[in-house]
């Protein structure tokens, strides 16, 4: 059943349940982004290298690492209705540490880390409308993965519930999280 959807229509995440087909979706402020059908080799490779890390790394420590597709409903006022809620995201990677966020549907509330891989299809959504999103929920770490520039942007939120710029990381570095001071990924081998 092919489904046609207004793009200047808000939704919400009960219409979004309905939606039975193959093409999976994304909300923003209750406006529909449609994912691209299969990422990239490269984007895969970076994807699964940071997540092999992650899942590693947390394995003892509490925390859960999901990747794509993932459901990540951030709702607006604490209100986490279906009906209520108007931005669910899948990003490439995420990390929960409150096991009071996860349910069968995926995750209800900020993550406590997310990664995005930028590729040319979702670049823009990426660096700006996830961004904002992002900040604007509470996830307290961003990062932001550039397989064409072989980097990482790492983004913190700060007291003021503001994204901090905390550098790129490129060949020969190391970037940890803020939230996992000892946990180390070297740039050089997410790119190889």
């Amino acid at each position: 059943m092919k489904i046609i959807l207004d793009s200047n229509k808000r939704y919400t995440y009960a219409d979004y349940l309905t939606w039975m087909d193959d093409k999976r979706r994304e909300l923003i402020n209750g406006f529909v982004s449609l994912m691209t059908p299969a990422p990239a080799r490269l984007h895969q490779k970076v994807s699964g290298y940071i997540f092999n890390k992650l899942f590693n790394y947390l394995s003892d420590r509490g925390c859960e690492v999901y990747s794509a597709p993932f459901d990540v409903r951030l709702p607006k006022n604490g209100d986490k209705t279906d009906d209520k809620i108007y931005n669910v995201v899948q990003p490439d990677i995420t990390v929960i540490c409150d096991p009071e966020k996860l349910d069968d549907k995926g995750c209800i509330g900020a993550p406590d880390l997310i990664v995005e891989i930028l590729s040319p299809s979702t670049s823009k959504r990426d660096l700006t409308d996830k961004y904002e999103l992002y900040e604007k929920t509470g996830v307290k770490e961003y990062w932001i993965a550039r397989p064409n520039e072989s980097s990482i942007q790492k983004f913190v939120l700060n007291e003021k519930m503001k994204y901090e710029f905390k550098g790129t990381f490129t060949e020969g570095s190391k970037i940890s999280a803020d939230i996992f001071p000892d946990l180390q990924v070297e740039i050089s081998k997410v790119f190889m």
